[in-house]
């Protein structure tokens, strides 16, 4: 062990006339301690958040959507569905129609959006028609059927599958009958006439996403036509790309081929403002959290200015023995980094164990607030070593001053009246 580690280490150990100072000491360990704990289990909840949020919305979206630019429809899709397919790095595609409509059992009601669907292309960009509860077997067209309107669609209640939330506020079940009604109606004597439809449910979903689970629908893309008044026509085509960071790109390429006319979005442009928050949340509160570390910072300074008061005659003493003032200030320079050490690796330890805790046990939050049903913990080695790095160094620049102070003490003038 060197000779000023064992100085450092022996002085650590507060005597009964230092107890003040120890007291003070421990202070620090425990403030250093806090800080890192605070700010590895929010980076913990910030991470969390962000990658919950990407996963749930990448498995419920797909990467690229394409639109045409006048509201009025996409017609000779087929062709142009295969057309699109064989472009580069799109792995999947799938045609739908989107409407905003009305969703009521009995007394209860709610808004939706339905989306008609063909179901087994469907899955190919989608989780959401995984149901939970039932089956979505139900929405399978008949075989040959390609999406068109039929006459022996009309024979029976058609199929709906509905999100888990909208599914509590109809009070709905696997079964149950629900009535949607469109705004798209027609026009008549009396005026415009909404178009309604019974509907059965055949399975509930449940994303985890209050966005979907609250207000999405699917049903078949020829009940969806017939329902709008929309004859063999759908409103986007969704794609799956090999790469979901190069979405634009990928986007813009499908645009081109497309031609004159169509418009895409990819999921990037779609939540650009969730994650530009997200990314903004866990910058502020590294900064705010990390002021803990400059406050306990603070205390190491007052503890070794202390230890340095204390300490004088000592220090005289091994100066007058021969010790350099260099030795001297790493004394105090280790009596400051073992306090910071300390604390760090116990912040660590209580940060990593109170995330692994949350990510075990989740803690249920309110979706309608945070879209999440529960909070999601997600640690990262790197964030452990950035975080001890800032504090090390914050708590290093917090032992400068007490240190060159024991430096420049003069023996003689210490000792005068010893």
């Amino acid at each position: 062990m060197r000779f000023e580690f064992f100085i450092a280490a022996r002085y650590l150990r507060a005597k009964r006339r230092q107890a003040v100072v120890g007291v003070i000491t421990a202070i620090s360990v425990a403030g250093v301690a806090v800080g890192v704990a605070s700010l590895i289990i929010a980076l913990a909840i910030t991470n969390g958040m962000r990658r919950d949020l990407q996963d749930r919305l990448l498995s419920s979206t797909a990467h690229v959507e394409l639109m045409r630019v006048q509201d009025d429809g996409i017609r000779d899709w087929r062709a142009l569905l295969a057309r699109l397919m064989r472009l580069p790095h799109v792995t999947a595609a799938a045609p739908g129609l989107y409407e905003p409509v009305l969703i009521s059992r009995g007394a209860r009601s709610g808004g939706a959006l339905i989306k008609g669907i063909l179901p087994a292309q469907e899955k190919t960009v989608s989780d959401l028609i995984q149901p939970t509860i039932g089956s979505v077997a139900p929405l399978n067209p008949d075989p040959g059927d390609d999406g068109q309107t039929t006459p022996s669609a009309n024979s029976a209640i058609p199929p709906i599958l509905i999100g888990y939330d909208l599914a509590e506020t109809l009070d709905a079940k696997v079964g149950s009958a629900v009535m949607v009604i469109s705004p798209q109606g027609e026009l008549t004597p009396y005026g415009l006439e909404p178009k309604y439809q019974r509907f059965q449910v055949v399975g509930i979903f449940h994303s985890g996403f209050y966005q979907y689970d609250h207000e999405m629908a699917f049903i078949r893309l020829a009940d969806a036509q017939r329902l709008f008044g929309e004859p063999d026509i759908i409103s986007v085509v969704s794609f799956k790309v090999d790469d979901l960071y190069r979405a634009g790109k990928v986007g813009h390429e499908i645009e081109q081929a497309a031609g004159p006319g169509f418009l895409t979005t990819n999921w990037m442009e779609s939540n650009r403002e969730i994650f530009r928050a997200l990314a903004l949340e866990q910058i502020v509160t590294f900064i705010v959290i990390g002021l803990i570390v400059c406050v306990a910072a603070l205390n190491i300074l007052i503890a070794l200015t202390m230890m340095v008061m204390e300490k004088t005659r000592d220090i005289a003493v091994l100066m007058s023995f021969g010790v350099r003032p260099e030795q001297i200030r790493r004394i105090f320079l280790f009596q400051g980094l073992l306090i910071s050490v300390v604390g760090t690796i116990l912040g660590l330890i209580l940060g990593y164990g109170a995330s692994w805790a949350g990510h075990h046990y989740r803690f249920q939050l309110d979706p309608q607030v945070y879209s999440l049903d529960y909070l999601p913990f997600a640690p990262r080695a790197m964030d452990g070593v950035i975080v001890a790095l800032v504090s090390l160094s914050v708590s290093l620049l917090a032992t400068l001053y007490p240190s060159s102070s024991a430096a420049r003490v003069l023996p003689a003038e210490a000792l005068r009246y010893e």
